[in-house]
Order: structure tokens, then C-alpha cells, then sequence
């Protein structure tokens, strides 16, 4: 039985098309089974590899300021428009501290305007440490207040006037660079813990998840300690500290405290001046005790004396008399 060529050409052609959809079925199902094992590969991998990823600078602030200006970038290379290229602030971050010292021998007074002067600057009383004595009288006294940074300057001024000051110190320090490097700092860890639940909710294998999930909680500890510092420095720029320390002074006190005050002439003319009043001081107290016996004597004696002037004009008279006769 012969062949017709026609058949024949056809029946070539149905088996070569039967073996090219085979072909191309079989690369297709090769090349979804690499899409997917390359897709967890590259997942283990990213988890992996985050602990390098975007850290950010541990250098001082002006490397951070630096890099911050040059590329204002995530560990992508995305440019970040949100703020991570924000300028330095205007004015600076500085954190201003003062002591002062006085004595007052009243320290309720003392006390009452202390109070007044901070009220009048916005301020509040942070701490409060005070002994008495057994009267009731503050003995001394240490204040803790705090203040609108704006205020500080005037707020030192008014309180060395509460009372006598007995001294007083002030210091500034500056914290811009550490305000600015922790701000960059907070916000790159808040980026990168985006990045990192991204990976988790695309994560396939366990391996995988417990990977993500340890990057996620040391992030996370690290990102909630940048907050607190950040939130101590916010704190302590916007509030000045001045610590008040108020002591009683008493008169014994006020006195040697006021004669080492004087010069050297001034004292030895006052220790003179002493010295004759004390005298002065012990012939009156002889005089004041002699003055009662000499009151009952000058009242015995009186008569006594008047008898002896008596008898001796009777004796100067008798012989006159005698040669007259």
C-alpha cells in the first residue's frame, strides 16, 4: 500500500508541533520551580544579611551630619524625601546648669521669695531637701528648680538677691551635634524596621521567620533606647536646672562673720574700743558693789564724824579760854 506524499507531510508536521509543546511545557514548569527557590534563597539571605544593613553611623555627630548631607539615602539607595536630609536647627542645643548658695537669718522669708522668683519665671520646684531644728526653723535647705531655658540667665540673677550669697556658679554645654545625631539615628532605625516587616510578611520558611523576627527585636531595643536619650535631651534643653542651697545664719554667726569683714585697722581700733568699754564695764560693776557699804557707812559714820568735829573745837576753845581767865 503506497503512501501519498501529501499525507506523509502532514503527519511530519503533527509530530513536530507534539514536540515543541513538550519542550516548552518542560521549560516552563523548570523555570517557575528556580523562580521560586530563588525567591526563599534571596529571603534567607536578606534576613540575614539586615544586621549590616543601613546601621547607622556610630561615629561622632558631625560624621553622621556628614553623611546625612552627602547622600540622605537608605540601604537601597532610595532617596529619602521625608525628612532625612532636615538642616541643622537654627539655634543652638545647649544644656545649662547653676548652683547658688546662700544664708539668711530667716529662712522662712528666704524661702517665701525663693518661691516667688520661680513662679515668676514659669519655673517648678524638681526636688526639695530640708532640715529643722527643733523650733521648727528651717536649718538649711537644698532646691532643685527648673526653668524655661529662655529664663535661666534672669532666674540666676534674681535668685543670688533672695538672701546673702555666699557663692555661685554657672556652666553651658553645648549638645547640638548629639540632638542632630540622634534625630538621624532614630530615623534610620524606624526605616529600617519598615524594611524588616516587609521581609517577614514575604517570608516562606521557618527558618526564615526566626531569622526576621531576631533582627526585628534588637531593632527594636535599639530604636526604644535612641528614644529615651533623645527624649533626656529634649528634656534638659528646654528646662535649665538651678540648684538652690539656702542655710540659716545665726547672730553669733552674723557678728564674726561681719568683724572678719573689716581691715586690719578697723579691727584693732574696734578691739581697742572693746578693750576701754570693758574696762569701763569692770570699774562700774566695782562701783555698783561698793556702793551699798558705802551708803551704810556714809549713814554710821555720819554722826561719828560730827562728834569728833565737835570735840575738837571743845579742845582748841578750853585753852583759849583758860589763858583769857
Amino acid at each position: 500500500m503506497k503512501t501519498s506524499p501529501t499525507k506523509f507531510a502532514v503527519a511530519l508536521l503533527a509530530a513536530g508541533l507534539i514536540a515543541l509543546t513538550g519542550c516548552s511545557s518542560g521549560d516552563s514548569d523548570s523555570s517557575d520551580d528556580s523562580g521560586s527557590s530563588g525567591d526563599t534563597s534571596r529571603n534567607a539571605v536578606a534576613a540575614d544579611g539586615l544586621a549590616a544593613e543601613d546601621a547607622p553611623s556610630e561615629g561622632d555627630g558631625e560624621a553622621t551630619l556628614k553623611t546625612q548631607s552627602d547622600s540622605g539615602s537608605d540601604a537601597g539607595g532610595t532617596r529619602d524625601n521625608g525628612g532625612a536630609n532636615r538642616p541643622a536647627p537654627a539655634t543652638k542645643a545647649m544644656i545649662n546648669t547653676g548652683t547658688v548658695s546662700l544664708v539668711s537669718p530667716d529662712t522662712e522669708k528666704a524661702r517665701f521669695d525663693l518661691q516667688k522668683v520661680v513662679d515668676s519665671h514659669g519655673g517648678t520646684i524638681a526636688e526639695e531637701e530640708t532640715s529643722t531644728e527643733d523650733d521648727g526653723t528651717i536649718r538649711r535647705s537644698r532646691v532643685v528648680v527648673r526653668v524655661p531655658a529662655r529664663e535661666f540667665a534672669d532666674a540666676m540673677k534674681e535668685l543670688k538677691k533672695v538672701a546673702e550669697l555666699t557663692g555661685s556658679s554657672q556652666g553651658s554645654e553645648d549638645v547640638t551635634t548629639q540632638v542632630i545625631d540622634t534625630e538621624v539615628r532614630v530615623r534610620a532605625q524606624e526605616k529600617s524596621l519598615k524594611r524588616i516587616e516587609l521581609l517577614l510578611a514575604r517570608a516562606e520558611s521557618i527558618a526564615d521567620i526566626v531569622s526576621i523576627e531576631a533582627q526585628l527585636t534588637s531593632r527594636q531595643a535599639e530604636l526604644d533606647s535612641l528614644k529615651s536619650q533623645q527624649a533626656y535631651l529634649e528634656d534638659q534643653t528646654s528646662l535649665s536646672t538651678i540648684t538652690v542651697h539656702l542655710e540659716h545664719q545665726t547672730a553669733a554667726a552674723a557678728k564674726e562673720k561681719k568683724d572678719d569683714e573689716h581691715n586690719a585697722f578697723v579691727g584693732g581700733l574696734l578691739d581697742g574700743w572693746h578693750a576701754l568699754t570693758g574696762v569701763g564695764a569692770g570699774l562700774a560693776t566695782v562701783v555698783g558693789a561698793l556702793l551699798p557699804f558705802a551708803v551704810v557707812l556714809g549713814i554710821l559714820g555720819y554722826p561719828v564724824l560730827v562728834l569728833a568735829r565737835r570735840l575738837r573745837t571743845r579742845q582748841r576753845v578750853a585753852p583759849q579760854v583758860a589763858n583769857a581767865e
